[in-house]
């Protein structure tokens, strides 16, 4: 095995090595997300968490590795016999990013089960990170069904395995902690708040400290024994603080003073449920522990809160995370009193708050923002004489959006937009398997198998069960899609209070996609050209942010906007066969600029339509009088046409129906 990189050989990055440290004084903290751009020591800080933890005390031989002093009743492996006992070091189980199920929760042998009726189970990742660290990397990857596993098993405690009428149960308590790159996309919400503390982290722009983490590095990639050997001693020394924290923490005092500014911090920052307050309570009696002190301060409190609200207050999935610090103070002075240290709440202490806080997205009224917008649009694609550009223009206010999906069933990446063939869903039929067997299709099998029994020589109940009766069952869920934005930024779309509604619309039809996993990109034109801009992408994040700084003008190159979209789509079918694509055309029908620019559009869509992606038309025209090119666009895109209004959830039913019917 490998040598690690030492804990205490991290450079900098104070905020992620003090949030690890305090889930391993106390686990029920409940773990840590660790939200960064890459080659940031994200995974390494990680992966060398484990060699500071405590040995864990187990019963020998258990496979699930049960506490002698208090063994699971319900273990597979049990009963086990009282006094027995041993040691190993604590494990850190990494869950790879494309495990399968059975990977994560443990296997059933299911034609042993049937014609023996044997509980053979075979433990999972579930299993082996009892008592020890779940690792994540690249955690907002993870696919939705492995989500909900993790989900069951953080609440319970326990992880279930049940198949046709065959069922296992094993305990599974596990410090949960995970890595992710925003820029690749967010976390569903529910995953987001089981995690008890978020850290940022990002790279030292200090030459210095920059400089020693290369020297470093290097280092350790010479000679890593060499190199953990010359940081043993500072590893034994965080070892021993560990341990004597653990020691101190039951005996650590949180008094009313403190548990009142916990509340009060909580209820300022408007945070959804309790799970924040016991988290910020589990917190600050781990700092102080860790310090070595029995009584909770007011700057334990402080830190606590900016470990365990930043992810815990965002509203939506464009909000960014991070906390006002000077709100924070405000209210933890108003609130301070009668525990030992409230003299001084505003004292956080050397390293009191994570780097790169407060966040700019913070300041009140977004002037942050406002002030940047002008020069978004200075950078822009050059403009023919005469067209004339304007100041990008804020989106409306987004709406709930009616779900748009493409027509048929697909074997895409598992999502919540379209019908698909999934491995999860309602069961449809049965199939031979193919490789290994997953989800059986009990009557199936039973009917394959009933015409051989007599031939088999079977002379008990049991039923005579081989390998070729076995049937797979064949089951329809939901895939994610591709979402393709294409945008009309022209002068004809430019009155701002237009512009905003559209761009409201878009963004709308963004939070959509966040909430059903699709990909997402975005192409805009508008002067003499179309420009990619932004690739496909799992980041909803990065496609707000590119809209929001949109601007518009110029005359309005449809068949080029329509081109370019149909060469990412060409692109991205290459890389990704199995996800399907919706294209969203945001125009108002009007094509300007060039030589016969209507027809050339025209031709456009037919070359677009041939590829037969699914496409819907969003209407922008306005005003008492209306051409109706959108709905000629959508005819030859073979698509439907839908009104800015329409897109609306309460305003557009059968829009679905209308999208299939015409697709058919």
């Amino acid at each position: 095995m490998s040598t690690p990189f030492p804990f205490t050989a991290v450079v900098g990055q104070d905020d992620l090595r003090l949030a690890l440290l305090l889930n391993a004084v106390s686990p029920a903290v409940g773990g840590v997300l660790v939200r960064g751009e890459k080659g940031t020591a994200k995974s390494t800080a990680v992966r060398a968490l484990s060699a500071l933890l405590p040995e864990v005390d187990v019963v020998p031989g258990c496979r699930f590795s049960c506490d002698p002093g208090s063994p699971d009743p319900a273990c597979p492996d049990g009963p086990h016999a009282p006094g027995a006992s041993g040691s190993r070091p604590a494990r850190m189980v990494e869950l790879p990013v494309g495990a399968s199920e059975d990977r994560l929760v443990g296997a059933l042998d299911i034609e042993r089960a049937l014609s023996e009726g044997v509980k053979a189970f075979e433990p999972g990742l579930l299993a082996d990170a009892h008592r020890g660290i779940l690792y994540v990397d690249e955690v907002n990857l993870l696919h939705d069904h492995l989500v909900d596993l993790l989900l069951d098993a953080a609440a319970m405690g326990a992880s279930y395995v049940e198949r046709e009428g065959v069922s296992v149960r094993h305990a599974s308590r596990f410090l949960l902690v995970g890595t992710m790159n925003p820029e690749e996309g967010e976390l569903r919400p529910q995953l987001l708040d089981r995690f008890g503390l978020t850290v940022e982290v990002a790279a030292s722009r200090e030459p210095d400290q920059r400089v020693e983490v290369v020297r470093r590095r290097l280092a350790y990639d010479d000679d890593p024994a060499g190199f953990a050997a010359r940081w043993a001693g500072e590893e034994a020394a965080v070892r021993q603080r560990v341990v004597a924290a653990r020691a101190l923490l039951p005996s650590v005092r949180l008094g009313d003073g403190a548990l009142r500014q916990i509340a009060a911090t909580c209820a300022a920052f408007e945070v959804d449920g309790m799970r924040a307050d016991i988290v910020m309570a589990r917190t600050a009696t781990a700092l102080a522990a860790w310090a070595g002190r029995s009584d909770v301060l007011a700057e334990d409190v402080r830190q606590a809160a900016l470990l365990a609200l930043p992810h815990r207050r965002r509203r939506n999935p464009f909000d960014a995370p991070g906390l006002d610090e000077d709100k924070l103070d405000e209210t933890l002075e108003e609130f301070g009193g009668q525990d030992p240290g409230d003299d001084d709440p505003d004292d956080p202490g050397p390293g009191g708050g994570p780097g790169g806080q407060p966040e700019p997205g913070d300041a009140p009224g977004g002037d942050g923002d406002t002030a940047a917008r002008p020069e978004a649009g200075e950078g822009g694609e050059p403009r023919p004489s005469g067209a004339g550009e304007q100041s990008p223009v804020r989106a409306a206010e987004p709406f709930r959006a009616k779900v748009l999906s493409v027509p048929g069933l697909g074997e895409g990446a598992a999502g919540r937009r379209s019908r698909a063939r999934t491995e999860h869903g309602r069961t449809t039929g049965a199939r031979r398997p193919r490789g290994a067997l997953t989800k059986l299709h009990l009557a199936a099998t039973v009917r394959a198998a009933a015409p051989h029994q007599r031939a088999r020589g079977r002379s008990g109940p049991g039923l005579v069960v081989r390998r070729d009766d076995l049937r797979q069952a064949t089951r329809e869920g939901r895939e994610g899609n591709l979402v393709l934005f294409v945008v009309d930024a022209s002068g004809s779309m430019a009155a701002r209070q237009r512009m905003g509604a559209v761009k409201g619309a878009v963004l709308s039809l963004l939070l959509d996609a966040y909430q059903r996993r699709d990909k997402v990109g975005l192409v805009t034109f508008r002067g003499s050209a179309a420009e990619v801009a932004l690739p496909p992408t799992s980041s909803v994040d990065a496609a707000a942010a590119r809209l929001e700084s949109l601007p518009t003008g110029g005359r309005t190159p449809l068949a080029a906007g329509l081109l370019r979209a149909h060469e990412v789509l060409r692109v991205e079918r290459l890389r990704d066969p199995a996800r399907r694509a919706l294209a969203v055309v945001v125009t108002d029908g009007r094509a300007t600029g060039g030589p016969e620019p209507v027809a050339l559009a025209s031709r456009a869509a037919r070359l677009f339509a041939a590829g037969q992606v699914a496409s819907v038309v969003v209407d922008c025209e306005s005003g008492p009088v209306r051409l109706g090119l959108a709905g000629r666009l959508a005819d030859e895109l073979g698509g439907t046409a839908v009104t800015l209004d329409e897109l609306r959830a309460d305003s557009i039913a059968g829009l679905v129906k209308d999208v299939q019917r015409r697709a058919a």
